[in-house]
């Protein structure tokens, strides 16, 4: 039985006879045993048979396989196979117009193998057998078919008809064929053909996509009325050429001429505006399509993400859903990357709900772009669960997590991803090793890097560009500038990035002048024009240098390409000026953004705050005249600049419009900044309740602020208890962390914590970090242990910074060891490493301490001289005691009137305390006065001025010191003293410092009067703290003539002690 066949009221006239079938669904009894049935003519039932090939010809619309097909194609090919069966039962199947109707049904089902076997025993084939398999072949894309069977076709005799011409241009449009399709125009030419509506689009498409627009126009122009297929390729073909205005122009033609463009035109229309940039016309054409199609949604979209206009791009998403068209998955991924761009994370949640609600989040496309929307919004953890409830993860969706943890500095999970990955087996590829080589330079930990550096090798992919400018940027971030400069040299096609990482690395390292030379070499030799990244870069080397005409010239880079007004090439360009002392053309350049951003305002608030707090102030408030919020940087910079106690209150109120925002105890930025301003204000208890009120678990930042500032705030026992606190609710350590502790045991003194916590350090693997090895060699110092200090310099073999060196030569310095700290300079020297103003200070402290004045001399100059270092305060203290600790009170004299700026409490109370050791009445009363006008209120000069007055026997002094002390109102305190240094005010118990005095004497001291087994974490003191130890024997009850006399007796036998053993050293 032949299956159920759906027709229409079929009449035919035979003879007198009419016969009417009306079965809707039911067997064609005509195509049932002819024996049963009435007799009918051939020519009927011929008929009959084509009207039923041709009404299953005109259902078909898809182009599928057959084993893709829908049911209608399904049915049709059946009927086919149904009519071709019963033609040759009947004895019709030589029949041509029935096998053409045949072939062509075989054919627009796409059942290739019927309709070639067809074709193939056709007696006689004329246009439309051809026609028909040509046909087929172009729908299934064998064009060079197409082009056989007409060549075939031209060889039998068949001439071809327009169509013929038609498909065979068309293929030659496919294959590129520019030869064959000018041979072809020709025939048509001579055939009369080209006027033709048929073969005038096709021979205007083939020269299109040939990119022969020329002869393209020509044949377009000589058209009478060109039809819809014609308007298309031309506007397709201008518009893939990349001329948007004459594409237009054709287009807006087109309407002139009555033709309604249709979607296809529309959307080459739109993506060619797009395409360009031209998103004004784009919207233009966009709003006069009477009813837009998804793509046409799907493309304004995604032309606005594109063209950095993502907040448009959302309202385009929102009018598509108020206009009912349905979003596709390719609609959401453009605006997951427009809501990722804005960072608005409430509206992404109500997107990624609806996409929930209709089932498009569950691909791999969909998946990805929501993980980079949760990314782009620091949204981690609900980038992760969309991860985790994907059922099936590739490699796309890895990348994907792993760069949104790499992008938000999250290092330790990129690597424990990483880890993970490898398990599940899926391989990583050059995308998921530049996410793990970011990874370890945020954590700067070149020994992972170089372990994924090896991998990398192994699987022989990296020769990748991607790869090579990651690996770069791993070991220039790490601090290994000879091993990032070997790669860079190593790669053949540098682009911006390879560029871009060099320079980033010699500017983070300092190396200024390296920065410049590569910035002028990639000129040069990289025929590379510079991007915003790099000349943002050399604004911020010119910055660091303060060199304004270097940073004016950079300027200039940035206005010849266009560049000054990117985001964070204006925001560099601020910071520049300010930092180069120019805050008015900071201001200048703000003011001269087109768009004014919440950096550039940062930027410039941070500039003004370096000078005053009261402009950074103003600025602030003015930042909702255009339009801005303060973003968590902008606290957090107005927070630093109101660091000190007297900006406290300031401090308080900024931290009232952080909590009315909301935004105080969210953002642990914020709640670092708000720490370390309480902190520097000596606040601890404000800093120990707000650290209270933030959110459990507290990380490792917040730990390392609060024992940081106890420990900067001299507190070294609150230190270590918050630290033991630290270690109770589980929370790691980092190397910061270990550095402040290290620094509250160098506060107490506290020999035996510090080899704790040295210990400790070991076992985790720190004690190779910079900063932590320079942490542990300042404890070893200032407890007095030299030997483990020395041991612990010794094991830093290729990392030691400027910052190692000055601790090993102050420690020397105040320890005694003045040979030594002068031997560890000459060995930096040695090395190249370029001293500072700490370094150029413990010499000076050696130089005094050794009586070096010669020496001290040289050093002074040269800190100027060479290394233009300006002289500190504590630099011209460093000289003037040198100078007076040895006698030569004239030349410290005439070195603190010719210091350039005033001299300070700290120098005079030097000077004094030299005049006083060498009993020099005239000068020590000048230094006296010059201190007592500096700081009246403080009683440390009256008594050091007494003390010179009764060493030289002169009792009126004495008691007109006294008189002055209590006209003034001036107290001195029992046991209590005030230095000069910047240190709190200490009260140092009797009993205890007369049992010190007893027990444990300096060095030299201890030496000369034959004290043996001193502990190394006893009290090793320098020539200073032994100044200090006769200051703390000075009377502090009454200034009786009785104690004068005794403790300045015990003085000169303590400093005679000590002269004597320098001459027997020497």
């Amino acid at each position: 039985m032949l299956p159920r066949v759906r027709f229409k009221p079929i009449r035919r006239r035979t003879n007198s006879s009419i016969f009417i079938h009306q079965s809707k669904y039911s067997t064609n009894p005509l195509l049932e045993d002819r024996k049963t049935q009435s007799p009918l003519q051939e020519l009927d039932f011929h008929c009959y048979l084509r009207d039923i090939c041709s009404r299953e010809c005109k259902k078909i619309q898809s182009r599928q396989v057959i084993d893709q097909m829908p049911e209608r194609l399904k049915l049709s090919l059946k009927t086919a196979k149904a009519v071709h069966s019963q033609s040759f039962k009947i004895g019709l199947s030589a029949h041509c117009n029935l096998e053409n109707s045949i072939l062509d049904l075989y054919a627009k089902c796409g059942n290739v193998g019927y309709a070639e076997k067809v074709f193939l025993h056709l007696q006689v084939r004329d246009e439309s057998a051809w026609n028909s398999i040509m046909n087929m072949n172009s729908r299934k894309g064998s064009f060079k078919d197409v082009v056989d069977y007409f060549l075939s076709m031209r060889c039998s005799g068949v001439i071809g008809d327009q169509f013929s011409f038609a498909m065979v241009l068309s293929a030659c449009a496919k294959l590129m064929n520019l030869e064959l399709g000018e041979q072809l125009h020709c025939v048509v030419m001579k055939m009369g053909l080209e006027a033709g509506n048929y073969c005038q689009g096709a021979l205007i498409d083939m020269y299109v996509k040939c990119g022969c627009l020329e002869f393209a126009t020509r044949i377009f122009d000589g058209a009478v009325n060109p039809d819809r297929v014609s308007w298309t390729a031309m506007i397709s073909g201008f518009s893939q050429a990349g001329l948007t205005t004459k594409a237009i122009e054709i287009f807006e033609k087109m309407q002139e001429f009555g033709h309604i463009p249709d979607n296809v035109v529309s959307v080459t229309i739109l993506s060619a505006c797009v395409g360009q940039g031209r998103l004004e016309d784009a919207c233009r054409l966009f709003s006069q399509m009477p009813e837009p199609s998804s793509i046409a949604w799907n493309v304004m979209i995604s032309g606005h993400v594109k063209g950095g206009f993502e907040a448009k791009a959302i309202e385009f998403f929102k009018n598509m859903v108020k206009s009912g068209i349905e979003p596709t998955r390719s609609t959401l991924g453009s605006v997951f990357c427009a809501i990722a761009a804005v960072a608005n994370h409430k509206y992404g949640l109500q997107v990624h709900s609806w996409a929930i609600k209709k089932g498009l989040d569950t691909n791999v496309y969909a998946g990805s772009s929501l993980l980079n929307m949760y990314a782009k919004c620091q949204r981690m953890e609900a980038a992760k669960a969309v991860f985790d409830g994907l059922e099936e993860k590739n490699d796309v969706l890895w990348n994907a997590l792993l760069g949104g943890y790499a992008q938000n500095g999250h290092a330790r999970e990129v690597l424990e991803l990483f880890v993970n990955m490898k398990v599940m087996g899926f391989q990583p590829d050059e995308y998921t090793y530049t996410s793990v080589l970011s990874a370890c330079a945020c954590l700067q930990n070149i020994d992972i890097g170089r372990q994924v550096h090896t991998i990398i090798i192994k699987n022989e992919i990296g020769a990748n560009l991607f790869v090579q400018n990651a690996l770069v940027d791993m070991y220039a971030k790490c601090g290994a500038l000879f091993n990032a400069r070997k790669l860079f040299e190593r790669i053949r096609n540098r682009d911006n990035v390879s560029w871009n990482a060099i320079i980033v690395g010699y500017v983070q390292e300092d190396d200024e002048k390296e920065a410049f030379f590569m910035f002028r070499r990639m000129m040069i030799e990289g025929n590379i024009a510079p991007d915003e990244v790099s000349l943002a870069s050399i604004v911020g080397a010119t910055a660091s240098l303060q060199d304004l005409c270097k940073g004016r010239q950079v300027h200039c880079f940035l206005v010849k390409y266009g560049l000054e007004n990117g985001r964070y090439a204006g925001s560099s360009l601020i910071d520049m000026y300010c930092k180069c002392g120019v805050v008015e053309d900071a201001t200048l350049v703000f003011s001269h953004l087109p768009e004014k951003s919440v950096v550039g305002m940062n930027a410039l608030i941070s500039g003004h705050a370096q000078s005053s707090l009261h402009a950074a102030v103003n600025i602030f408030k003015n930042m909702s005249c255009y339009g801005l919020k303060p973003s968590e940087v902008t606290f957090a910079t107005l927070l630093e600049s109101c660091s000190g106690e007297p900006n406290l209150n300031f401090g308080k109120q900024i931290h009232c419009s952080i909590i009315k925002l909301g935004l105080s105890y969210s953002d642990e930025f914020l709640a670092v900044s708000l720490l370390g301003m309480y902190m520097s204000a000596h606040r601890n208890n404000d800093a120990i309740n707000l650290f209270s009120e933030l959110r459990h678990p507290k990380s490792t930042v917040l730990w390392t602020v609060l024992i940081s500032g106890n420990a900067q705030n001299d507190c070294g026992e609150e230190a270590l208890l918050w630290y033991q606190e630290m270690r109770a609710h589980n929370a790691l350590p980092d190397q910061a962390t270990f550095a402040s502790v290290l620094r509250a045991c160098s506060i107490l003194a506290s020999l035996q914590d510090g080899s704790k916590i040295h210990s400790l350090v070991f076992r985790i693997g720190y004690d190779k970090d910079e900063l932590t090895g320079s942490a542990l060699l300042d404890m070893y110092a200032k407890c007095g242990d030299m030997e483990s200090s020395s041991q612990v310099f010794n094991e830093m073999i290729s990392r030691k910074d400027v910052i190692s060196w000055n601790s090993m030569i102050v420690g020397y310095a105040k320890n005694g060891y003045a040979e030594s700290a002068l031997e560890i300079f000459d060995e930096m020297r040695r090395l190249n490493v370029k001293p500072d103003e700490v370094t150029f200070l413990g010499v000076l402290t050696a130089c005094s301490h050794a009586g070096k004045v010669s020496e001290g001399r040289v050093f002074y100059e040269e800190m100027i001289v060479r290394y233009g270092i300006k002289p500190r305060v504590d630099h011209c203290a460093c000289m003037v005691d040198l100078f007076g600790r040895w006698g030569f009170l004239g030349e410290a004299e005439s070195f603190i009137n010719n210091m350039g700026f005033e001299p300070d409490s700290m120098i005079w109370a030097t000077y004094l305390s030299s005049c006083r050791l060498h009993g020099d009445d005239v000068r020590g009363r000048h230094a006296a006065e010059k201190l007592i006008e500096l700081d009246p209120q403080n009683s440390s000069p009256y008594v050091l001025l007494s003390s010179i007055h009764a060493a030289s026997g002169n009792w009126d002094g004495v008691n007109r010191v006294r008189e002055k002390m209590i006209e003034k109102g001036v107290k001195k305190f029992a046991g209590s003293r005030s230095d000069y240094t910047g240190m709190l005010v200490k009260k140092p118990n009797l009993r205890e410092m007369e049992k010190k005095r007893k027990l444990v004497a300096p060095d030299g001291i201890t030496r000369t009067l034959g004290i043996k087994n001193v502990s190394r974490s006893g009290l090793k003191v320098d020539i200073v703290q032994r100044r200090n130890f006769v200051q703390h024997l000075v009377p502090t009850l009454t200034l009786t003539l009785e104690h004068l006399v005794s403790y300045i007796c015990l003085c000169c036998v303590l400093f005679h002690m000590y002269a004597l053993n320098l001459l027997k050293n020497q």
